[in-house]
């Protein structure tokens, strides 16, 4: 192999470098959060809250283990070092997501259940799941799949903005805000789950992490001329409608998300937002610790 043909390295100055080591220096675990106050403060939930309290984490349980099945393509198709890199620590994130999660749902709603009388639920089960949630996830899987039949950029747009953009940047946000806004202890008549609250505090910053990553790779696209902004457009208006509609049907049936706000105008605020900063793909792209702050 001759010097000319040897691969690019490690860049340290590499916006996708950078994101790996933040996220390297953000490390958590999920066993490390406390759960024992959640299991005695959820007692104070009537029947109803409590449902709801179930559904909305049966939705977030749900999405963690999609994406974490569903981002193996695009490790696959990445040729970049850097953002294999990061992708590794995505991957990894993921799945400590989905195991909150799951450690949440075994250990505090079982437990509420038990002395609550009721039979042990399954947060699998479809009868917690909207139709507009499950063609969301749908869409998310099929366009990363395309990338390994297919590995354009257009496709590659389409799998960030599936995935990146829409799942975890409008989609998840906008649940983690109303969550923690629900039981943060300022909310009347809902008690504050500090072990909640911490779980999807760290997981949101997490979420901004890879939120910024999918979204500097848009703009990559969108400045190289490699996809028109129109696409974007047209794409993400698309999921976002596809948003609107999870959410509101969840906020119908499920009062305890939405914190005392509108959740699908926030999610309509949330893409607005970031479309805004995709498209105009001229000016600088901002730097690792601003993009891991998207997540508010």
């Amino acid at each position: 192999m001759t010097e000319d043909a040897l691969p690019a390295g490690i860049d340290e100055d590499a916006s996708s470098f950078r994101y790996y080591r933040n996220a390297v220096s953000r490390h958590w675990d999920p066993v490390d959060v406390d759960l024992d106050a959640d299991v005695d403060r959820i007692a104070d939930l009537d029947a109803g809250a409590f449902d709801s309290l179930r559904r909305t984490l049966a939705l977030f349980g749900a999405g963690e283990e999609a994406v974490t099945e569903d981002l193996s393509p695009l490790a696959v198709v990445l040729e970049d070092v850097n953002d294999q890199l990061f992708v590794t620590t995505q991957l990894y994130e993921e799945a400590k997501h989905a195991e909150f999660f799951h450690r949440y749902w075994t250990r505090v709603v079982h437990e509420a259940e038990d002395r609550r009388g009721l039979e042990r639920s399954d947060p699998r089960d479809p009868a917690w799941f909207n139709d507009a949630y499950d063609e969301l996830f749908e869409r998310n899987e099929a366009a990363m799949a395309q990338l390994l039949d297919d590995d354009t950029p257009e496709n590659r747009a389409r799998a960030y903005c599936h995935y990146h953009l829409t799942v975890e940047g409008i989609l998840a946000q906008t649940g983690y805000y109303g969550v923690q806004t629900s039981f943060s202890g300022d909310v009347e008549g809902l008690p504050e789950l500090p072990g909640l609250v911490e779980g999807f505090s760290r997981i949101r910053s997490d979420e901004g992490r890879h939120v910024g990553f999918g979204m500097r790779k848009l703009k990559d696209l969108v400045a190289a001329g490699a996809v028109s902004p129109s696409l974007l457009h047209q794409l993400t208006g698309e999921l976002a409608m596809l948003v609107q509609d999870a959410v509101s049907t969840a906020v119908d049936d499920n009062a305890v998300a939405m914190g005392g706000e509108d959740l699908a105008s926030y999610a309509a605020e949330k893409h607005a937002e970031r479309m805004a900063q995709i498209v105009d793909a001229a000016k600088d792209v901002p730097d690792v610790e601003t993009l891991t702050e998207l997540d508010g």
